[in-house]
């Protein structure tokens, strides 16, 4: 693995001249890399919703150069800068350069999508001997929150800086009975970069009524920062076992092993190697859009995902106290968004790792519980650490 502390000791020093290919995914060019020093937040307005609520921008940096920058529109994540072997910074999540963007079609882009993240079947659900009924967004089923969920309200935000990171907290408190769902919500986010190289998503939840919650980071993710479409990088999932599904993309209730089929990520393995195979989960799906069941042994923090773009050489490694994690190869992604930098986003341009407890949890029994009642408090962490391989 080539030395990022080398590669950003020259930056530090001037000997070479780094580019930040703002403005997008694409690569399009922009300011010069911000000079390295302790790691900073910053806040900015960011415009407007149609409504007229104010939405702002808050922008961390590391010791590296290292840049993300979120919104209180969903809690979206607009921009993650790194840099490549070269020691180039680029813009690896997709997104839009502006609000307008974001409020005209959202797409999930960087957002935090919640009450529940991924689909419910038929909107429904009964949690002791009640049942509820929740907005469907997806065909008969419900998607990430309802019509409108986590990712399309404006949360308040608050940054905080310390010794070797930047933070902001993201708040949202979601009344009972919003999309469908019982009792009121008071919800947490705290994004946190470090001059580690690490990015790392906290949330935490209570509620006043039993009901049902899974909170997932919806981030687009092109390490080549867009000049080509992901499935040239190599994938490592660290899963056994993967969650069927039906046409609907609900699963079947299995667990199924993934050895001998197109979902064995166990070694590292091109997006794009298998994805063209016949095979029925891969039609469902239009690809890879399944909950792949995280190899551990306890609780707490274990590895799930290595990306490795050798394009690039940029790495992205992620660790989750979460039981499962979202694939999704952008299958739906179909050239009728344009994004930042006038890029123009194409099927299979990023891919998700939605870490997660498992889709329609609340009607499948045998998954983990994704039950909260008064007096617990939800709590979930996914740390993603960004590296430069030769």
């Amino acid at each position: 693995m080539t030395s990022r502390r080398a590669i950003l000791a020259v930056v530090a020093a001037g000997l070479v001249s780094v580019l930040v290919h703002g403005g997008g995914s694409a690569g399009a060019q922009g300011k010069a890399s911000p000079a390295p020093g302790a790691a900073t937040v910053s806040r900015a307005s960011f415009g407007q919703t149609p409504d007229g609520a104010a939405v702002e921008s808050f922008t961390m940096r590391n010791a590296h150069g290292i840049e993300v920058k979120a919104i209180t529109l969903g809690a979206i994540i607009t921009s993650v800068r790194v840099p490549d072997r070269a020691g180039r910074f680029d813009d690896i999540v997709l997104g839009y350069d502006d609000l307008a963007g974001y409020v005209r079609k959202p797409s999930y882009f960087g957002a935090v999508v919640g009450r529940y993240g991924n689909r419910i079947a038929k909107g429904r659900f009964t949690l002791d001997g009640k049942t509820y009924t929740l907005a469907t967004n997806n065909g008969p089923n419900h998607l990430h929150g309802g019509v409108k969920g986590f990712d399309k309200v404006v949360w308040k935000g608050e940054p905080v800086s310390g010794a070797g990171s930047a933070s902001v907290t993201f708040r949202y408190t979601s009344r009972d009975g919003e999309e469908g769902y019982p009792g009121t919500l008071d919800t947490r986010v705290t994004y946190t970069l470090t001059d580690r190289d690490e990015l790392s998503f906290e949330y935490a939840a209570t509620t006043d009524k039993p009901t049902v919650v899974n909170l997932t980071q919806h981030s687009y993710f092109n390490l080549t920062g867009g000049a080509t479409d992901i499935l040239g990088h190599d994938l490592t999932i660290d899963a056994d076992r993967y969650t069927p599904v039906d046409a609907a993309l609900i699963p079947t209730g299995q667990l199924a092993p993934v050895a001998g089929t197109p979902f064995d990520f166990r070694r590292p393995t091109a997006v794009g190697a298998r994805i063209g195979q016949d095979d029925a989960q891969l039609r469902n799906g239009g690809g890879y859009d399944h909950n792949f069941v995280i190899n551990r042994r306890g609780e707490g923090l274990v590895h799930a995902v290595r990306v490795v773009d050798p394009r690039s050489g940029r790495t992205l490694d992620v660790q989750t106290t979460e039981p499962g994690v979202q694939f999704y190869t952008g299958n739906f992604l179909d050239g009728t968004i344009t994004g930042k930098g006038g890029v123009v986003y194409k099927k299979r341009w990023a891919l998700c790792l939605e870490t997660q407890h498992f889709p329609d949890s609340p009607n499948q029994p045998a998954f983990p519980s994704t039950v909260l009642r008064p007096g617990q408090e939800y709590r979930s962490k996914t740390v993603l650490t960004f590296g430069v391989a030769r």
